[in-house]
Order: C-alpha cells, then structure tokens, then sequence
C-alpha cells in the first residue's frame, strides 16, 4: 500500500475494497504499513500487497486446455498475414497469378511447414517459444530472379480443352511452343523445390556439426544490414502489384496499422469483461497494439466491402480494381474441395538450379544468424537461462530439415524465427510451450482443410498489399537496428556499408539493361551468372562480408563482440550458477527447459555422442556423486 498524505480535502485511497464505515463519510488517510489492521468503526479490514506477476504462464506452465487454444489462436490471427503475401510473391515468380487451385495448393503446403516446424521448434528444437514462419530473407531473391529473362512470366490466354471439357489458360514459352500455364507454373516450382532441399541439407550441417560459433565470427552486422535492406528496395515492386488495384484501400490498412500500433502502442483498450468474482467489469489491456495487424486487415477487409456493395469498384474481371473487390474470387471458396492434402512430391519432380542454391544459401545463412539473436531474444522475454550452445545447434538443426521438408512439399520457401511474435509473447506475457504447440497444431489443421484457406485466399489484394508494406517495413527497421552495436563513428565501417549498399542498387540495374552483354559461350553459365548479379541483397552481401573480414578492424568495431554474447551467454550454466549470481528473481524457469525429453541417458552420458553431435546435454554421471553438465 502506497502511503499518502495526511491532508482534510481528500478522500481515502482507491484500495479496491468497499468502504465499511457505517456513516459512509470520508475519512482523512494516514500512512500506514502495508499489512497493518485499519480500524474503523470496530470493523477490521486487512490490507494485502497485490503482487503483479511478471508472466501469468510460465515457459513449463500449462494453462487449461480451453486457455491454451484461446491463447494459440490469438497468435495465429497475428501471424496469418506472413503466409498468405508469401504465397501471393510466390505466385508472381512461378506465373501462377491467374491459377488461383494452385496457388491454394502451394498456401496449403505453406501452411503445414509453419505448422510443423513451430511444433517441432518447441518440442524438439531450441525448446523456447518460437514461432516458425516463412523467412523474408528468401523473398528477395524469389524478387530478383523475375528481372531475369528466364524467370519473367510470358502472358497468357484462354483456350478450351477437350480432354477435360474446360477453358484452361496457355502461355507461348518461346514464340513456338504452347503449353498450358500450370505446366509452366510446375516446373518453376520443381526448380525451386530442388534447389530449397539442397540448400536445407547445408543448413541442417550447420546446427549439427557446430559451425555456427564460426559463421558468426565472420558474418556481423555490416554484412547483415546492407543485404537484407537491399530487400526494401526491391521489394517494392512486388508490394506495388499488390497495392495497384486501389491505392486507397491499402493506405487506409497502412494508416491503421499505425495508429493502432504506434500512435496508440502505449494505450491500452478498456474491455468490457465478466467473471463470478468481479461481475460485470472492465479491464485495461493493449489488445490494438497486440493484434494491430488483423484488427488493419478487418478495417480495410470492410471498407472493400462497403465500396464493393456501393459499386464504386468495377466489376470487368480485366481491369486491375476488380481485384479490389471482396467478391472477385468467392468461386475458389465454392470449387475448393474441404480436404487438402500436402505431401511431398505433389507439384512433380525437382530440380537443383544452380542460381537458384545459390542466392537460396545465402538467405540460409542470414537465416542462421538472425535465428541465434531470436533465440536469445525469445529467452530474455520468457524468464529462461540463456540457451546454451547444444540448444543453438539443436534449433538451427530443426530448422535446416524443416527448409528440406518444405522444398519436398513445394512451398518454395523456408521457415525462420519470428520477432514479432516474440514482441507479442512481451505484452501477452504468456510464454507456456503448450500454446506454441497449440499454435502449430491450429496451423497444421489449416492447411488440410480446404475451404479454410480458400477463405483466407480471397482477401482483396490492396488489403494483402497494405499488410505486405507494413511487416516487410518492420522486419528492416529491426535489422537496421543491429547497427547500434557496429562503430558508426569509424570510416571503415562507413565505407563498407555506404559502397555494398551504392553496388547493390548498381549492378542489378546494369543486368537488367545489358543481361544480353554476359556471353560465356554457355547459356547455362551466362543465366547463373546474370541471377547472382540481379540480386541485390547478394552482390551487397557479398562485398559486405569480404571487406569485413579483409580489411582490419577489432571485433568490438564491427560489431561482433555482442553477436559472440547472444551465442554463449548460457554457456556453463547450470542451476547452482543462477544461485551464485543472485538473478534466480529474474529467471522464472532454468536450464532443464532446453534438455530433450525422453532422451535416454546413455546418449546423455556418452562421451561420443557429444562430439559426434552437439544437440545434446552432456551429462557426466560422476562429478562428486552428483549429475553434472559439462559445457559443450
């Protein structure tokens, strides 16, 4: 209890009791202990501290099961989003625009790999509260392969089939072959697809062998930030497709979402409740700020609908504002079947393209380090010890077979640690690993059945193009945050970032005017060669990481020191080191979160499971007659 002035003019103190005394007038307050007996009119009240717990589940909590699925699904209205505009820049790459079965399919097969991987993150893999969602940093180079003149998408046209009695769309892939759009549309996916598994294995090597305490002494902050902003400014064009069909709609989805995120993020909205021990009530809680990104998409959702019904917006499927519409593609709702089922293998066969693993691995590896600062990050939110090394190894293992699963069922993208949804774990300040397997559940649920993702598929696309902007913004204004850590008053720093950055923008640009000018005497070589140089992200990171580690400079001045601390700030500890360092007040659970369950002990104990593979904790059965963890 706050004390509080002794003064004629005020009254008591809201306490959140009653007043008791019987003449029912106001009393002078007086500055009392927290837990002293009030007397007034000879009725005793005793007044309790209200402690205000930091997390109301904790990461070993589970809340019940009717909780659970309330807090999984809250999650997925948040996350939503990220798949559906995945799918539609996927749809631009592989001329699937117009084929809106099999751009159901490839959201379908989108949303099962979230799903799995989410679920299999939590349980299996670094054992924290992550979600798992299509990774931006693959967006750009499925970007920057459209500039190339293999890559563009022919136009199409209509033509009846009388095999199977229906119109289907044709395309002229050379000025004499004609062949069905879908065919196209498969085998772009199959390349991809082969490419992504390819690249997944390597991926999958790093978190088993160890190698990402090396990686992240090569590849900081000044090779991270120019490549992945390179992805604002070519991902605009992709973002303006979405948008063109009416400008307006996807303005107002942008402006709300700022409002409600940014000019109300320290707002909270009073919501009406009831419950048997307060009754009718109302309580304070940032639900706009929380779920900012639906509440947008509904507001915009809603003034298409109105403008639809008004007829303000056309109704000629050729023109670009029927897009707009929020009736434009019902019929997928009606044609879709109410079971999906993705498996591997469904588009057809695959094909490792050599370009395409290229600009795929180096999304892997941006992947990997932003993984290892999300983990850390997931960690601090959640009141756990720091991850220690083998828990590192163990999630960006999980993720690099959930980037081959993902190839084998055509998703043609990977999967990556969200920030946002751990930003939302800090206002929810629920971080039970239950829920996060719920959320993986709900989302595998999804994805087979049919008519749920052919409702989402119908959102009108100004209302997708606002939400595109608005996380593709985001995400870049959080990796432009990791230059508060690089010396930004040293001109070798300046030089590299301000050159990788001019580059970038430059020899895309000089491709896309002069691809023809790459003449090797190999068509394959010469369409590998103008791919790596279309992507922008590439060519900055490329020279971004080559002058990092090639002219001199101390750790500290590039900003590594405190990546290096992310990755082993949990090393060597264990409980009896919480005790010693007196924050067991911080921490709400400790270092037996990341151990695998289930795993026998004599892989626990072994001595060469250890060196073989670093995912496991090592326990030696003989350190003073007591279990002991050794430091991988």
């Amino acid at each position: 209890m706050n004390s509080h002035q002794n003064t004629d003019d005020h009254e008591l103190p809201d306490t959140g009791f009653p007043l008791l005394n019987g003449d029912m007038e106001s009393k002078k307050s007086e500055s009392r202990p927290t837990n002293e007996i009030l007397t007034e009119n000879k009725i005793a009240i005793e007044l309790e501290p209200v402690e205000i717990k930091p997390l109301i589940y904790r990461v070993s909590q589970n809340p019940p099961p009717y909780l659970t699925v309330a807090f999984a699904f809250q999650q997925v209205l948040l996350l939503m989003a990220n798949p559906l505009s995945t799918t539609l820049i996927i749809s631009e790459l592989v001329c699937m625009q117009s084929d809106e079965e099999l751009k159901l399919q490839v959201l379908s097969s989108i949303l099962f790999i979230v799903g799995l991987s989410t679920f299999l993150m939590v349980t299996f893999g670094v054992r924290l509260p992550i979600f798992q969602g299509p990774a931006s940093s693959y967006i750009i180079p499925l970007v920057a392969m459209t500039t190339v003149k293999e890559w563009t998408c022919p136009a199409t046209f209509k033509q009846f089939d009388p095999a199977t009695n229906k119109t289907i769309l044709m395309v002229n892939v050379d000025n004499s072959t004609v062949i069905p759009s879908r065919d196209l549309s498969l085998k772009k996916i199959g390349e991809l697809s082969g490419s992504l598994m390819a690249v997944g294995v390597v991926h999958t090597l790093i978190g088993l062998t160890g190698l990402v305490g090396y990686l992240i002494r090569y590849i900081g902050p000044i090779t991270i930030v120019p490549t992945i902003v390179m992805i604002g400014l070519k991902i605009y064009t992709v973002v303006v497709k979405f948008m063109e069909p009416h400008m307006g709609i996807s303005f107002i989805v942008i402006i709300c979402n700022l409002i409600f995120s940014l000019l109300l993020g320290k707002k909270e909205t009073p919501i009406p409740w009831w419950n048997r021990q307060k009754g009718f009530h109302i309580f304070w809680y940032p639900l706009h700020t929380t779920l900012s990104i639906l509440f947008s998409v509904l507001v915009g959702w809603g003034v298409a609908a109105i403008l639809t019904e008004l007829g303000v917006l056309t109704d000629d499927p050729e023109n670009k504002e029927f897009l707009a519409r929020t009736d434009a593609r019902n019929f997928i709702i009606e044609q879709t079947s109410w079971f999906l089922l993705p498996y591997p293998g469904k588009f057809g066969s695959f094909v490792v393209n050599p370009g395409v693993f290229i600009n795929f691995l180096i999304a892997s590896l941006l992947s990997v380090l932003d993984s290892i600062g999300d983990y850390a990050a997931a960690a601090r939110v959640a009141r756990v010890t720091p991850p220690p090394h083998f828990a590192f190894n163990r999630g960006i293992a999980v993720e690099g077979l959930m980037s081959s699963l993902a190839g084998a069922m055509g998703s043609c993208t990977a999967t990556v640690s969200y920030g946002s949804a751990i930003g939302a774990m800090g206002i929810t300040r629920v971080v039970s690993l239950r829920v996060f397997q719920g959320l993986g559940l709900i989302f595998l649920i999804c994805s087979v059945i049919g008519k749920i993702g052919a409702f989402f598929i119908t959102i009108p696309y100004p209302v997708l193009g606002g939400t595109t902007l608005i996380t593709i913004g985001l995400f870049i204004g959080v990796v432009l945050s990791y230059l508060q850590t690089v010396d930004l008053t040293s001109t070798r720093n300046l030089a590299i970032i301000g050159i990788s950055l001019l580059l970038g923008l430059a020899l895309p640009h000089w491709v896309s005017r002069n691809g023809d000018s790459i003449n090797t005497g190999n068509r394959s070589l010469d369409i590998i060669i103008q791919m790596l140089l279309a992507n922008a992200s590439l060519v900055a990171g490329v020279f971004s990481c080559l002058m990092d580690n090639i002219v001199p400079g101390t750790l500290k001045e590039r900003g590594i020191t405190e990546q290096l601390k992310d990755l082993d700030e949990g090393e060597g500890e264990d409980e009896s080191d919480i005790v010693k360092k007196d924050v067991s007040s911080f921490y709400e659970d400790g270092p037996e979160i990341y151990r695998l369950p289930y795993l026998p002990n004599i892989i626990r104990q072994s001595r060469m499971a250890r060196r073989l593979l670093p995912i496991f904790d090592y326990e030696n059965p003989k350190v003073n007659g007591e279990v002991h963890q050794v430091k991988l």
